[in-house]
């Protein structure tokens, strides 16, 4: 029990990053979002996506909703800092497209496993 007792007032001791509440993180994440809200026709048409702003901007929501769960203060500020310097990478096209594009793809198809998906595939 001694162990429990150190990580509870270690957990206390550590002070947060950029936010004293969550009120405040909430503030900085919604900040953040419509940045990047406004931003997307811009960054569909400096960068020439194969996609339209309604679909840029749900897949901001879908980025943003992935991270929903998240409730420790020091990691909601982390991912804020992370987005802001995405966001001045996007802003100083020091991205390219492909990395834009990398969000659309959702894994790698899987391999196909009977003969007849081999042999179309043109495997063995």
């Amino acid at each position: 029990m001694a162990s429990g007792e150190f990580i509870r007032k270690a957990a206390q001791k550590v002070r947060p990053i950029l936010s004293r509440d969550h009120q405040q993180a909430r503030f900085k994440v919604l900040k953040l979002y419509r940045i990047w809200y406004r931003y997307m026709p811009e960054l569909v048409h400096l960068y020439d996506i194969p996609k339209t702003v309604p679909e840029c901007r749900a897949k901001l929501r879908e980025e943003f909703l992935r991270h929903k769960e998240v409730y420790d203060i020091r990691v909601i500020d982390m991912l804020v800092v992370q987005g802001h310097i995405r966001l001045k990478e996007v802003m100083n096209r020091w991205q390219q497209k492909g990395h834009l594009m990398q969000h659309w793809n959702d894994g790698v198809e899987p391999k196909p496993k009977d003969f007849l998906s081999k042999f179309y595939a043109g495997h063995e």
